[in-house]
């Protein structure tokens, strides 16, 4: 198997998508062996040439959580419906500090930056 030149990819369409059992990818399934993912058959923009192209895993490793960080965020007792908004995003009530507790990311998507607390 050699490679020849191509297009873009973004340029070309995808016509058909193969399993690595599927009639059709077994050829190329015992030439990459378990790492074949699938088997994409495309068609270029003025629709001259058919391209076959190969899926592989080519590496696995572990997901790392990163840890949310979480700040505090002052909501006055009379702002009932900003109140229910956090609440319902899964912000908690600190009652000892009197302030919602939520990640980081939360307070900037609700637009509360700017109510943050500093420790």
């Amino acid at each position: 198997m050699r490679a020849e030149p191509v297009e873009k990819v973004g340029q070309m369409r995808v016509i058909k998508k193969l399993d690595p059992s599927s009639r059709g990818a077994i050829k190329l399934a015992q030439h990459f062996g378990e790492t074949l993912i699938c088997v994409r058959h495309r068609v270029d923009a003025k629709a001259k040439f058919r391209y076959t192209t190969v899926e592989l895993l080519v590496g696995r490793a572990p997901i790392k959580v990163r840890s949310q960080k979480y700040v505090s965020v002052r909501i006055d007792w009379n702002e009932q419906s900003l109140r229910q908004l956090v609440k319902d995003a899964g912000a908690r009530w600190d009652a000892d500090g009197k302030v919602w507790r939520m990640p980081k990311r939360l307070a900037g998507i609700l637009r509360l930056a700017h109510r943050v607390e500093l420790p």
